[in-house]
C-alpha cells in the first residue's frame, strides 16, 4: 500500500482578518483526521518577514512532501510562499494555497459556518496538492535587441528610450520620412505647438543624437516574417531602394528641377504635384529627396532618363541601380506602432467628398493651413480666393452603427484648433460647427472649445444623425448644406468651404501586421490589447507591444504615453545578461494521443501552439504559453495536460469539495 504524502499546513490569522470569523483550533480538528496529514501551524501574519522566516525553519525541521498555506489571495502572496518554499529546499510548486480571508472571512457572516467552509477547502487542498508534480523553471538566453515597426509619435518615443537606455533597436518605417502623421500638420491642439517643431527634438535626438549609434533607421521599409518567441525573434525586413545615398548626399536640391515629371504629391493628399525625384515636404527627415518609383520614366516607361544624376553635384549619391534589399534582425521584442487613418468620408455621399470643390477632409485642411502645403499656409479655395464662409462637420462616421460606432476623442480638438486658424489666417470669416456630439476631454483641451464660442463669427449646429446633412453646389460652385429637421422644413446654409472630421480607424496595414505577428485585432480592427484598462500596451502574444493608435484612436499625448510603456515592459522584461525565467505552468501535448485535428491551435489566445509536422502532432510553445487552459478544455482527444492543473488535481479538489 503506497504512504500518503506527508502534508504541511500553515494557518494564517492575518491579524483578526481571519481570526475574527474563522476558529483556528476547530479547523485543526477537522482536518486532521485527512490522509497525509503531518503538522498544522498557526501565525498571526504568516507573509511578515517573521512568519515567512518561522515558516521557512519549519519546513527546513519537518521536510514535509507538501505544503497548504491558507492564507489570503493567491495573486498577493502564492510567489510570497513558493519563494519560501525554495529557500528552505522544497519544489515551489508542491504548495497550495487556499483563500480563506477574501473567499471565507470576508463574506461570510456566521463564524460557524465559516469555520467549517475554511476546513472543507483545507481538505479540498490537500487531496489536491498530494498530486502536484515538482516543476521546474527554465531558463533561456535572450536577445536585448528591440524592432519597432512604425515611426509616428509612439514608435519614435520608444525607439529612442531603448536605445537611450543601451539597446539596439531597430525602427522601421513604410514611408520615406519619419513623424507619422503630426509632421504634417501647422499646429497641433491643445497649445497650438507646430507639428513638425514637436517632434525634431525626439527626431533629432534619434538622428543624431549621441544614442543614434544605438538606433537603425530603416525608411521604405516593411517587415515581412517574424518567426520565433519572446526573447528570441528573428525578423525579415524588405527595404524599397531610396535612389539617393544618405550618405552622399547633401541635400542640394539640384536634382529636382531637371526631372521631366511631375505627379499628385501623396503627401499633400493630391492637392498639389511634385516632382518624381524631390523632397516629401520642407522640413521632412531624415533630409533627404527620393525618387518615387511610381512617376519616375525609368520604371513606368523603362525610360533611359538619368537628368536627376547628371545636375547632382556629389558622385554617387544619385544611385539609379539602387535595388531592393532584405535583411534580417535578431530582436527579443518587437513594438507595433503601425498607426492609423481617417475614415474614408466617399463613404457617405451626402457630403459630397471628393465630387464638389473646396469640400476637404480634415487631413487635407491640415495641409492646406501648413507653410510646407500645397498653397503655402494661405488659407485659399480652389479658385485661390479666401474663403468667408467655412462648415466644419464633426463626427463623419463617427457614432454611427452604419459607419463607425465609436467616438474618436481627437475629431472635435481638431475642428476647434481650425476654428483658431481660421481666425488667424481669414479675420472675420464665418465658422459653423456642424455636430453630434462633442468630446474635449482634459484639462487643457477645453479651451480651444470655449475660444470658439466666444467669437460671435462662430456657429454650433447640432444635428441628430450625419444622414440629415446634404452638400450640394449650385451652378456657380456655391456650396450649400441641408440640413432635414425632424418636426420642421429643411434648413439650408451656404458655404464657400466645408472641413469633414472623419474618425479614426485602423491603418490599410493593421491587418496584415496582424496576421505577420499572429496579434488578435478587435471588433473595429485596431491590434487588440491584453486587456483594455491594465495591460493596453501589451498584445496577447508575450514579446509584442502596442504603442499608438495601432491600438485605438488617441491624441499625441496618449501615444508617447503608450511608447513609453512599451519600453518600459521591455526593459524590465529583457536584461542583457539575464536570462530568462520560463514559467512551468504551462499546456504539454502528448504526441501519442494528438489525432492532429489542430482545434488547440486555433482557440489558443496567446498563439502559443503550432503543429509539429516531425512528430505529427501539436507543440506548445512555453515561452508564449501562459497556462490558461483553453486547449486542455478544447482538446477532443485529451491529449493536453495543464501542468499544475491536471485533471486529476482538479477532481481530487472538487470531490472533497462536495463530500
Amino acid at each position: 500500500m503506497e504512504t500518503p504524502v506527508r502534508t504541511g499546513i500553515y494557518f494564517c490569522n492575518c491579524g483578526t482578518n481571519i481570526s475574527e470569523k474563522i476558529d483556528c483550533a476547530e479547523v485543526r480538528r477537522l482536518v486532521e483526521n485527512m490522509p497525509g496529514f503531518a503538522y498544522f501551524k498557526s501565525q498571526d501574519f504568516l507573509c511578515s518577514e517573521t512568519g515567512a522566516t518561522a515558516m521557512e525553519t519549519d519546513i527546513r525541521e519537518n521536510r514535509p512532501d507538501r505544503v497548504v498555506v491558507a492564507a489570503c489571495s493567491v495573486r498577493d502572496h502564492e510567489e510570497t510562499f513558493r519563494a519560501v518554499l525554495g529557500r528552505a529546499g522544497l519544489n515551489p510548486y508542491l504548495m497550495q494555497m487556499v483563500n480563506i480571508r477574501e473567499h471565507i472571512a470576508w463574506v461570510t457572516e456566521d463564524k460557524r459556518r465559516a469555520t467549517g467552509k475554511a476546513a472543507g477547502y483545507i481538505r479540498a487542498a490537500m487531496a489536491r496538492v498530494a498530486l502536484h508534480e515538482p516543476l521546474e523553471k527554465e531558463m533561456i538566453d535572450i536577445c536585448p535587441d528591440v524592432l519597432v515597426i512604425g515611426a509616428g509619435p509612439a514608435g519614435l518615443k520608444a525607439a529612442l528610450t531603448l536605445a537611450e537606455a543601451g539597446r539596439k533597436v531597430c525602427l522601421v518605417e513604410k514611408g520615406p520620412v519619419l513623424g507619422g502623421m503630426p509632421v504634417k500638420y501647422e499646429e497641433v491642439f491643445p497649445r497650438m505647438e507646430c507639428g513638425p517643431c514637436l517632434l525634431e527634438p525626439v527626431l533629432g535626438e534619434a538622428l543624431h543624437g549621441p544614442q543614434a549609434g544605438n538606433l537603425e533607421i530603416l525608411t521604405l521599409a516593411e517587415v515581412t516574417e517574424v518567426i520565433g518567441f519572446y526573447g528570441n525573434f528573428t525578423a525579415t525586413i524588405r527595404q524599397e531602394p531610396r535612389y539617393i545615398s544618405p550618405e552622399l548626399c547633401i541635400a542640394c536640391a539640384e536634382c529636382i528641377a531637371p526631372c521631366p515629371v511631375a505627379a499628385e504629391n501623396p503627401f499633400n493628399f493630391g492637392l498639389n504635384r511634385k516632382k518624381a525625384v524631390d523632397f516629401p515636404f520642407l522640413g521632412a527627415l531624415p533630409n533627404l529627396p527620393f525618387i518615387d518609383p511610381h512617376s519616375c520614366l525609368r520604371t513606368t516607361r523603362n525610360e533611359e532618363c538619368h537628368l536627376c544624376r547628371d545636375a547632382c553635384p556629389v558622385e554617387g549619391a544619385v544611385n539609379l541601380g539602387d535595388a531592393p534589399k532584405v535583411v534580417s534582425r535578431q530582436v527579443g521584442a518587437i513594438v507595433a506602432a503601425t498607426g492609423a487613418e481617417a475614415y474614408d468620408c466617399a463613404k457617405l455621399p451626402n457630403l459630397g467628398y471628393g465630387r464638389l470643390k473646396d469640400v476637404y477632409t480634415s487631413l487635407e485642411f491640415e495641409r492646406i493651413l501648413a507653410a510646407s502645403g500645397p498653397t503655402a499656409g494661405a488659407l485659399v479655395k480652389a479658385d485661390g480666393q479666401p474663403p468667408r464662409r467655412i462648415a466644419i462637420i464633426h463626427c463623419v462616421g463617427s457614432l454611427d452603427p452604419n459607419h463607425v460606432p465609436y467616438c474618436s476623442g481627437v475629431c472635435c480638438e481638431n475642428a476647434f484648433k481650425f476654428n483658431s486658424l481660421i481666425a488667424h489666417k481669414v479675420p472675420g470669416a464665418e465658422v459653423t460647427h456642424f455636430f453630434k456630439e462633442i468630446a474635449v476631454a482634459g484639462k487643457e483641451e477645453s479651451a480651444l472649445l470655449e475660444k470658439a464660442r466666444s467669437r460671435n463669427s462662430t456657429r454650433m449646429i447640432r444635428f441628430d444623425d450625419i444622414s440629415q446633412l446634404t452638400v450640394s453646389a449650385d451652378g456657380d460652385g456655391v456650396l450649400a448644406v441641408t440640413r432635414e429637421r425632424v418636426n420642421g422644413k429643411p434648413k439650408q446654409a451656404e458655404f464657400d468651404m466645408i472641413v469633414l472630421c472623419p474618425a479614426l480607424v485602423p491603418s490599410k496595414g493593421t491587418g496584415a501586421v496582424a496576421q505577420l505577428l499572429e496579434l488578435d485585432t478587435d471588433e473595429h480592427g485596431f491590434l487588440e490589447e491584453l486587456h483594455g484598462r491594465m495591460d493596453s500596451a501589451r498584445s496577447k502574444v508575450r514579446g509584442i507591444y502596442l504603442a499608438g493608435t495601432c491600438q485605438g484612436p488617441m491624441d499625441i499625448q496618449k501615444a508617447v504615453n503608450q511608447g513609453l510603456a512599451a519600453s518600459g515592459y521591455v526593459l524590465s522584461g529583457l536584461v542583457p545578461g539575464r536570462q530568462l525565467a520560463i514559467e512551468p505552468v504551462t499546456a504539454a501535448v502528448d504526441a501519442r494521443r494528438c489525432s492532429g485535428c489542430r482545434t488547440c491551435i486555433s482557440v489558443c489566445p496567446y498563439k502559443a501552439i503550432t503543429f509539429d509536422t516531425a512528430a505529427d502532432a501539436a507543440a506548445v510553445n512555453r515561452v508564449l504559453c501562459l497556462g490558461c487552459g483553453t486547449c486542455v478544455a478544447a482538446c477532443p482527444n485529451a491529449a493536453i495536460k495543464g501542468n499544475h492543473f491536471t485533471n486529476e488535481e482538479i477532481y481530487a479538489e472538487i470531490e472533497q469539495v462536495l463530500s
